[in-house]
């Protein structure tokens, strides 16, 4: 079965929906797979544990 893994902000729960559906067309059209194939994840990422750059994001977001 096909995943897609997407790490990011806390989103409200209709841009999640949004989200997943956005993805699972998008795969599923790409690679001619159906969508009731496809499992995405919603991974809530805080900036002060991710790297762009060579620097926090955290502190890339206070520039």
């Amino acid at each position: 079965m096909p995943t897609i893994f997407f790490y990011g902000p806390s989103l409200p729960r209709e841009k999640k929906t949004k989200l997943i559906r956005d993805f699972t067309e998008a795969a599923s059209e790409a690679t001619g797979i159906a969508k009731s194939a496809f499992v995405v994840y919603l991974q809530k990422t805080d900036p002060s544990e991710v790297g762009v750059g060579g620097e926090l994001l955290a502190d890339r977001q206070k520039k």
